[in-house]
């Protein structure tokens, strides 16, 4: 059976400054709607010692192309808790207040772990490097991961509640966030 479950490593993606929600300038402050209110942690938003990381799975086809708009342009992503055989989802994992070394680098690994309703695993992939290198801009600014999944319900997959685990780990930090989201595969 192909695993319909792909992991792409898109190194391509620039290192985009903008806010999504927006991020406080106080260092331990975490994840902040566009009015200032703290966001309190959750399965799939945390923040540990100012690190913040955010799981979303989606079905927005054009994630890409929001992504990859002026700073000035916040995307909106609509989260998705519902997929059909024959759907595809996109899984993105943002994070914001990296430590940052003496030479102005990052480095972040993920260990990912999709569950399958039946319990067994269908994505196990331990200290994948993330976000790894220089940081340009405001280390506050909101940045997605190298790491994106893919996912399309296909004949044979099980329907019911898939569940997405995603340990981002900041290494120089050593902070390491636990998100955690899910989707059920359903028939028409």
């Amino acid at each position: 059976m192909i695993n319909r479950l792909l992991i792409l490593f898109l190194l391509c993606i620039p290192q985009v400054s903008l806010c999504l929600p927006q991020a406080s300038t106080v260092e331990e402050r975490g994840w902040v709607t566009r009015d200032g209110k703290p966001v309190p942690n959750s399965d799939s938003i945390k923040t540990i010692k100012g690190f913040g990381g955010w799981l979303i799975v989606t079905q927005d086809n054009d994630w890409e192309s929001k992504w990859n708009t002026p700073p000035e342009k916040v995307p909106h992503y609509s989260e998705a808790s519902i997929v059909k055989y024959g759907e595809q989802l996109t899984i993105l994992t943002f994070y914001i207040n990296p430590k940052i070394d003496h030479t102005g680098s990052v480095h972040l690994v993920c260990n990912i772990k999709i569950t399958r309703p039946d319990g067994s695993q269908s994505v196990s992939a331990e200290d994948i490097d993330c976000a790894k290198g220089k940081l340009n801009g405001n280390p506050r600014d909101v940045r997605m991961t190298s790491a994106i999944l893919k996912y399309i319900g296909e004949k044979g997959d099980p329907p019911g509640k898939w569940i997405v685990e995603v340990d981002l780990k900041d290494n120089l930090r050593n902070v390491k966030l636990s998100l955690k989201a899910d989707f059920n595969l359903v028939a028409d």
